[in-house]
């Protein structure tokens, strides 16, 4: 299984009454389809200490998982218990959560259920 940076879109309660996840991937795989993916701004990419690589965030398929939980993997160089890059901008972060939202509604959307 490959490791990689993904955007939280939205957080539950689960049935246990512990926290679930929803996040989105995020890929240096340009979309053939572009209402697929948003292209994450340079300069996000960079204050995020991402590769500096273009990258888009997938809004088409999410992953599910406990938090914390084992898919969780520590950032090296980071801070030592830390799986978080930071922030998305806010403006940034509501156009994704959006489209993700409309894709949900259209019945677009592959969900994975990661290790519970």
């Amino acid at each position: 299984m490959k490791d990689r940076s993904c955007a939280i879109v939205a957080a539950a309660r689960n049935e246990s009454g512990g926290q679930a996840v929803y996040v989105l991937p995020i890929t240096h795989s340009s979309p053939i389809d572009h209402s697929e993916a948003v292209e994450l701004p340079q300069q996000t990419i960079l204050r995020l200490g991402l590769d500096g690589l273009c990258s888009w965030v997938v809004i088409s398929e999410a992953n599910r998982f406990s938090w914390p939980g084992p898919d969780l993997r520590p950032l090296s160089g980071m801070w030592l218990d830390s799986a978080a890059y930071g922030f998305l901008p806010p403006r940034f972060f509501k156009i994704i959560r959006d489209k993700f939202v409309e894709k949900g509604r259209h019945g677009e959307l592959g969900f994975v259920t990661r290790t519970e």
